[in-house]
């Protein structure tokens, strides 16, 4: 019987029949181990080579106890066993050493490989941003924050009380009308999608002695039909300042201060009369067209003027609601969009672009 690997014939077919010739056949095989461990080379190949030596089924090792170990008569049982005992041993050290280097080697390359090549161009990475309404929120906050005033925040679901009756809006206006107010169904006190931020001013006044300067940002809803600028949701916010020895030109200085700072030093500032429920006197406030200066266009409908918001001084009949002595007392209130000044002051034609995450829009403004 011809093979390739001797240690798939038995010793006597060998011709090993002595200790002699047993130990010339194990030294055989040490010397055909260390010529194959001296040329394998790469990490595939070695793990290849180690299965072929010490695998449970197709090793050589598995051979010898199998073909060599097992059928030998007894008066050789003991020198193959000495042998394939010092074979192993043998086998072990060559293979832990050698494994050892090859692991480094595998590492230095991997680690080559992964290095990080400072001279290659980087790779672009598409950053996130604050949204538009999120940026012009940040900034009215930052213009009425460094004149004293604070944030406060309420509920988004509010009482009929807090949204009309507290601020001076009989039962019967029309605002209050389902045709215009969102009601929510299925609660047992009647509740709304409140239709401005307004009634946090009476939810604060009724917590805080004067002095009180505030503002709140936060999202409204009106049934509105939904057009190039309108929609059934949308941001506001509103300011109150109330203390003893608050007068128009307070509120008409506060108004100016406000035009010049988010506009820009060069806008100017006009106050028209108005009526507002809970504010008496009641103005609209315009500025100056940031598009054409003043001299007339299409933005401002050749008027040279744009209104910003509604605002007024307090209408005392508000502070008997909350406690406050109107004898005493004198305030201002206002309230703006959010939307409405994001898009006259970055040119949004249409507020649907402000929803709608068309990246291609909100990259516009980082």
């Amino acid at each position: 019987m011809t093979t390739h690997d001797p240690t798939e014939q038995t010793l006597a077919q060998l011709g090993a029949v002595d200790p002699e010739a047993v130990a010339r056949q194990f030294s055989e095989l040490r010397q055909r181990f260390d010529e194959q461990a001296a040329r394998t080379s790469g990490a595939e190949a070695w793990r290849a080579f180690v299965v072929s030596w010490t695998g449970r089924k197709s090793g050589t090792l598995s051979h010898i106890g199998d073909n060599w170990l097992k059928p030998a008569p007894p008066a050789l049982k003991r020198a193959i066993g000495q042998e394939l005992n010092r074979l192993k041993d043998h086998i072990e050290a060559v293979l832990a050493e050698k494994s050892r280097g090859i692991e480094a080697a595998e590492q230095t390359a991997a680690a080559a490989r992964s290095k990080l090549d400072l001279s290659l161009p980087g790779a672009a990475r598409a950053l996130g941003t604050r949204h538009l309404i999120r940026q012009t929120y940040e900034e009215l906050q930052h213009i009425f924050l460094s004149i004293g005033f604070s944030v406060v925040e309420g509920p988004e679901i509010e009482t009929p009380y807090y949204n009309f009756e507290a601020l001076n809006i009989p039962e019967h206006h029309p605002a209050r009308d389902n045709m215009d107010t969102f009601y929510v169904a299925g609660s047992r006190e009647l509740r709304l999608l409140r239709t401005h931020t307004s009634p946090m001013q009476v939810r604060t006044m009724e917590k805080q002695p004067p002095p009180v300067r505030i503002i709140v940002p936060g999202k409204v809803y009106r049934r509105d039909n939904p057009d190039a600028t309108h929609g059934y949701m949308f941001h506001q916010i509103e300011g109150l300042a109330v203390d003893t020895d608050i007068t128009f030109c307070d509120f008409k200085g506060t108004v100016e201060h406000f035009v010049r700072e988010f506009l820009g030093p060069q806008a100017r500032t006009r106050l028209r009369p108005s009526y507002f429920p809970f504010t008496e006197p009641s103005a609209e406030v315009d500025a100056s067209c940031h598009v054409c200066g003043g001299s007339g266009c299409r933005t401002c409908k050749f008027s040279g003027w744009i209104e910003l918001f509604g605002a007024g001084m307090v209408d005392p009949a508000v502070y008997g609601f909350v406690g406050y002595d109107p004898g005493k007392l004198s305030g201002f209130a206002f309230g703006m969009g959010v939307d409405r000044l994001a898009m006259m002051k970055y040119g949004v034609s249409e507020l649907p672009l402000l929803y709608q995450n068309d990246v291609r829009f909100l990259r516009q403004f980082p």
